[in-house]
C-alpha cells in the first residue's frame, strides 16, 4: 500500500488528494483552449468540462484569494499547496456577470464546501468556453502529480489527482 491513513507516502512525503471541485468530464490541460493553461505557463494540473454550475472545495484548507470578478480563486491545502481554480476561459471579461462567490478570503473550508455558483448558459451564450482549469502554480513544491484516470467526476466525491509534495529539504 502506497498511502497511509495520514496522507503520506512510504517515504513520509506529504500527498495532497485533490477531489473534483466540479462535476463533469475530465479534460487534459493540453486540450484547454488557452495557451497560458495548455502550455502550463501558470502551473500543471487538469481541467473539467462542467456539467453543472457549482464549484466546491477540493480539499480541507483555506480560501487564499478570491478574484474580484468571481471567475477564479486560489485555495490552499493544510499541507501548504496552492491550487488555482479558474472557471471557464477568458471569463474575466464577464466582469463578474454570472458568478456568485459563496466564500471569503481567509475562510477555512472542508472538502465539498460550496465556493462559487456560476451560470453555465450565460457564459456559453456570451461565447466563452466552460472548460475549467485547476492548476498548481508552485510546481517547485511538487515531486509528481498522479491522475486518478477517471473520465467523469462528481464534485466533492471523486479524487481528481494526487499531488506528491517534495520533502521540505528538496524545495528549490
Amino acid at each position: 500500500m502506497l498511502f497511509s491513513i495520514f496522507g503520506r507516502n512510504k517515504l513520509g512525503d506529504p500527498v495532497v488528494k485533490i477531489v473534483a471541485p466540479m462535476s463533469g468530464r475530465v479534460v487534459d490541460l493540453a486540450e484547454v483552449p488557452d495557451k497560458v493553461f495548455s502550455a502550463k505557463m501558470v502551473g500543471d494540473g487538469v481541467a473539467i468540462e462542467p456539467s453543472e454550475g457549482l464549484v466546491v472545495s477540493p480539499f480541507d484548507g483555506l480560501v487564499k484569494q478570491v478574484f474580484p470578478t468571481g471567475h477564479a480563486l486560489v485555495m490552499e491545502s493544510k499541507e501548504g499547496l496552492s491550487l488555482l481554480i479558474h472557471i471557464g476561459i477568458e471569463t474575466v471579461n464577464l466582469k463578474g456577470e454570472g458568478f456568485k462567490v459563496l466564500v471569503s478570503e481567509g475562510q477555512a473550508v472542508k472538502v465539498g464546501t460550496p465556493l462559487v455558483e456560476f451560470e453555465m448558459e450565460l457564459i456559453k451564450d456570451k461565447g466563452f468556453p466552460l472548460v475549467s482549469p485547476f492548476v498548481i502554480p508552485e510546481m517547485d513544491l511538487v515531486d509528481k502529480i498522479k491522475s486518478s484516470g477517471l473520465k467523469e467526476v462528481k464534485k466533492g466525491q471523486d479524487v481528481l489527482i494526487e499531488v506528491f509534495l517534495k520533502r521540505k529539504d528538496e524545495h528549490k
